[in-house]
């Protein structure tokens, strides 16, 4: 069953765009976060363990020799890499800290652009102007936004810091240096449903978005979310309820719209639940069947993705 023929993937775009192979690169920059080091709060978003999704090791490692060993990790190589800036907050420094780190990424040969995972209320013009100059260059640049939820009641539950009107902002001066953005939504947070989640797509959509990524909620060790979790006091999202929303949610998407990933994992012992969130591929494949049998992404809009037409675009 080929992802390909049934939503917009990001492998897609790259290959179509770049006319080969290209894989991310998960970097730790040493960055931390606002809502960690005072500045909005302490102890982070409550679902929040940084180890759950990037190697804590390589903090303070310089930025080629990451490279070079998550190139070395990789089952299936590629012909290019784009530098992925993962951990914590990557926009959470001096401008020029930012250009040291993301230059030493770009001087290697086969890296043909960056993807920076960031907050909404960390994106000052002088960080959005830099990473526009990179584009203008003709490098690959994604700015990724970690909404999680539109809704304002969730983010401040999570202890997020921000609500959507921060994002909103944060998209609209994006969009005005010409960068791509990319949205993280989480299924499965405190009190949300499949209702919630159709909401937020739409609010997301209606601010414009040029790609989205889509997580089930873990518990991972570490966090406070965690705790809740070992007390009983917070529920899991199934699998076959994830897959429910995250196909539905692919379908109300319209066809342009990049999805850089449907589902997520951790690895183990950071991970607590749910149990099925160990396997990379089980949520994609159940996703997948469900898009084959009730129709894929945009099929609830008024432009269904077509596979052949995207193709011969």
């Amino acid at each position: 069953m080929q992802a390909e023929q049934h939503y917009y993937t990001f492998g897609r775009y790259l290959k179509k765009t770049w006319g080969r192979k290209i894989r991310k690169l998960s970097l730790h920059g040493s960055f931390t976060c606002p809502n960690r080091d005072g500045t909005l709060g302490r102890g982070g978003c409550t679902f929040c363990n940084v180890s759950s999704f990037v190697d804590e090791q390589a903090d303070g490692q310089r930025i080629a020799v990451q490279l070079e060993q998550r190139k070395q990790e990789l089952t299936r190589k590629a012909d290019a890499y784009l530098a992925y800036f993962q951990a914590y907050t990557s926009t959470y420094g001096e401008v020029e800290q930012l250009r040291r780190l993301y230059n030493a990424a770009l001087a290697e040969r086969d890296v043909i652009g960056l993807s920076v995972g960031t907050r909404p209320d960390c994106v000052p013009d002088e960080v959005l102007a830099l990473l526009a100059d990179y584009q203008q260059q003709g490098q690959e640049v994604w700015l990724e936004l970690g909404l999680q939820t539109a809704h304002s009641d969730t983010l401040k539950r999570i202890n997020r810091g921000h609500d959507f009107s921060a994002y909103a902002d944060a998209v609209a001066r994006a969009q005005k240096f010409g960068l791509k953005v990319c949205c993280h939504l989480i299924m499965g947070l405190p009190g949300e449903h499949q209702a919630h989640a159709e909401q937020s797509l739409q609010q997301v959509l209606s601010v414009g978005v040029d790609g989205l990524k889509l997580h089930p909620l873990h518990i991972v060790s570490g966090s406070t979310m965690a705790k809740a979790w070992q007390a009983g006091r917070q529920q899991i999202i199934g699998l076959e309820e994830y897959a429910d929303i995250a196909a539905r949610l692919i379908q109300l998407t319209p066809a342009d719209v990049v999805f850089h990933r449907i589902s997520a994992h951790a690895r183990p012992p950071t991970l607590l639940a749910p149990d099925w969130c160990q396997d990379r591929w089980l949520a994609p494949r159940h996703i997948l069947q469900r898009l084959e049998a009730q129709g894929g992404q945009g099929c609830l809009t008024n432009a269904p993705y077509l596979a052949a037409a995207e193709t011969s675009a």
